[in-house]
């Protein structure tokens, strides 16, 4: 096995090592503010709907962004082919379903479950809003431009959180993950359509 056929197989073990290992950095930061992380994720019906209606704008701005040419939006479009591409496409479609839902569990468990409710008690409701989710744009730099989508996307789903007036963070987890889903199933098509030889 070459090296960069080991790097890219991996890839996929490591990035849901990574993305589970934040449940744990969500337990120890809601320890220290008080706050369980777990406290507002109920399974409720209502809640899966508005996680599955509220990915749709989501994956519509996903696929615009694909057909825009500009130099920045490119850029990005070519660093997540280069990242992740080798790394998603010799997966079945359930694979990545799996590290989707991992990450979207995960980081709303950190993001939307410890930090934003950290930051509201400490600043008030608006300051966790944005300050959780400058944050969430940050630790997602992969350019300026995505930094600042990501933090977009970040609100979106902290507002989401409360949807139908009852805080559930069922909602954010179900569109995090299913966006990611539908996401890396998009790039996996792009790449190997740009690779056909590893067919």
């Amino acid at each position: 096995m070459d090296k960069s056929q080991f790097k890219s197989a991996d890839f996929f073990k490591k990035a849901c090592y990574f993305e589970s290992a934040l449940v744990l950095v969500a337990i120890v930061l809601g320890w220290i503010a008080d706050i369980d992380p777990f406290e507002n994720l109920r399974f409720s019906e209502a809640a899966i709907a508005y996680g599955v209606i509220g990915t749709v704008p989501l994956f519509l701005l996903f696929l615009t962004l694909e057909q825009i040419q500009l130099d920045s939006v490119v850029k990005i479009r070519s660093l997540l082919l280069e990242t992740l591409g080798p790394g998603l496409h010799r997966y079945h479609w359930a694979d990545l379903f799996m590290l989707a839902a991992i990450a979207g569990i995960s980081e709303e468990i950190l993001f939307r479950g410890v930090i934003q409710p950290w930051m509201e008690s400490s600043w008030g409701m608006a300051a966790g809003l944005i300050g959780s989710n400058i944050i969430f744009g940050l630790v997602h730099a992969v350019t300026p431009l995505y930094a600042a989508l990501a933090a977009l996307v970040g609100i979106y789903l902290s507002l989401s959180l409360d949807y139908g007036g009852d805080r559930n963070l069922l909602t954010p987890v179900i569109i995090h993950g299913l966006y990611d889903f539908l996401a890396f199933v998009t790039l996996m098509r792009a790449y190997r359509a740009s690779h056909k030889d590893l067919d």
